[in-house]
């Protein structure tokens, strides 16, 4: 099988075909016998080949391009077309083909040899610099806020993970992931994004570490691949991308004309192994071992992210919505809103995670919950990448509350917002 291949069906179909011949000579996987794995109809990249529960690794498939010549591997999560959503196994997020909004660069313009990214060769305008060393340096305390830090990975010029082939509407997200020919350093990422955890470039797959979360009241999960700003990116373990805090629009997640969604993260929830009742900064930091490297081979870091040590932010829009209305405004990407909990509410240990979107602006309207300063809560303008993975048990369905826009921040469809 080329590297490239014309069949979108071929990685799939490689990436069975390798495990079964892994499996049937002895040859170690990352699988081990006990592991715990997702069930395909939670899935809502239903391409996804594997989701290890355990090691909180799901396997996609991986596509070969080329930037000036030099090979790039990359994944594909969604796109903004409703047909190639449903035969390509990708979320359907619309909202994705209004990225150029405002801001031309948030999409490069690739060249390929097929109308369908994936189907043929591709030429990237932009690629990653994954050489640098990822490091976080945890503050006093629980270790948030961190003291500092400097990306792994950082987007070079005109690389955004959103593409268009030549002048189409639609728009992708297909995030680089390695650059070269090999070997792959999944250990300490040196040319690898920092949560690619394996690639295997004969089958033609990626394993990747994903997130556990919440949305409208549900245990979700989602891939992290990039960050508008450095110590953001850092956070993720995601590729420092600048241009992505362009996009359209702050404080808007419910503009159909805009692309972000908000997603809802906190500074000072409560700590410790799971969640719920522990949430936020703090807790991933501690208890997620977020200073470390992720890798295979790191199995504290693996088991204390299955335990429930990821940050366990809340998502505000999902695509397994009932109303078709909310669904479509899913996005993965995400307007990120740090909200601070009350000295009170700390006091009576009331910082206990959140599930609902719109229960924590209920919270914001009452003062409980604000943006850093004691402002109103609101956008950071800080955009993250997160494509939906799947859920842990029941799909998403709606709010588990009525919304309430928090005091003296202008609601979303307000053009003001913009």
């Amino acid at each position: 099988m080329t590297a490239a291949s014309p069949n979108l069906w071929l990685p799939r179909l490689a990436g069975w075909l390798a495990l079964v011949l892994a499996l049937g000579m002895g040859i170690p996987t990352a699988a081990q016998e006990g592991d715990e794995f997702l069930p395909a109809d939670q899935l809502t990249i239903t391409s996804t080949l594997e989701v290890n529960l355990t090691k909180s690794v799901a396997t996609l498939p991986l596509y070969r391009g080329t930037f000036e010549g030099v090979s790039v591997w990359y994944v594909i999560t969604d796109v903004s077309d409703a047909v190639l959503a449903e035969d390509l196994g990708l979320n359907f997020a619309p909202r994705l083909a209004n990225i150029s909004n405002g801001c031309p660069g948030c999409a490069q313009q690739v060249e390929a040899s097929d109308p369908v990214l994936g189907r043929g060769e591709v030429a990237f305008a932009g690629t990653v610099d994954f050489s640098p060393a990822r490091v976080l340096v945890p503050g006093p305390g629980v270790g948030f806020p961190p003291l500092g830090g400097q990306p792994g990975a950082v987007a070079g010029m005109n690389y955004s993970p959103f593409v268009r082939i030549g002048t189409s509407d639609v728009v992708y997200n297909a995030p680089i992931v390695a650059t070269g020919d090999g070997p792959f350093d999944v250990i300490e990422h040196t040319n690898t994004h920092d949560r690619l955890m394996s690639i295997d470039t004969d089958a033609m797959t990626a394993g990747l570490l994903f997130v556990r979360a919440f949305s409208h009241g549900e245990d979700i999960f989602y891939l992290t691949f990039e960050a508008s700003t450095p110590l953001q990116a850092v956070q993720e373990r995601g590729t420092f991308t600048p241009v992505l805090g362009q996009t359209p629009f702050a404080n808007a997640s419910d503009r159909p004309d805009g692309a972000r969604s908000a997603i809802f993260t906190f500074t000072n929830g409560q700590i410790g192994p799971t969640s719920p009742p522990a949430q936020g900064g703090g807790h991933v930091i501690k208890d997620g071992l977020l200073a470390e490297t992720a890798s295979l081979e790191n199995a504290a870091l693996l088991e204390a992210l299955r335990e429930g040590g990821d940050a366990h932010n809340v998502l505000d829009s999902f695509p397994t919505l009932d109303n078709p209305d909310l669904a479509a405004l899913y996005s993965p990407l995400w307007d990120l809103r740090v909200g601070i909990w009350s000295w009170d509410a700390v006091a009576a240990s009331e910082n206990v995670a959140q599930t609902d979107a719109n229960a924590i602006r209920q919270l914001a309207a009452e003062g409980t919950v604000t943006s850093p300063g004691g402002v109103p809560l609101g956008s950071a303008n800080i955009v993250i990448t997160c494509p939906v993975l799947g859920f842990a048990d029941q799909a998403p369905a709606a709010p588990q509350v009525e919304p309430a826009a928090p005091q003296g921040v202008p609601p979303a469809n307000d053009p003001a917002t913009a």
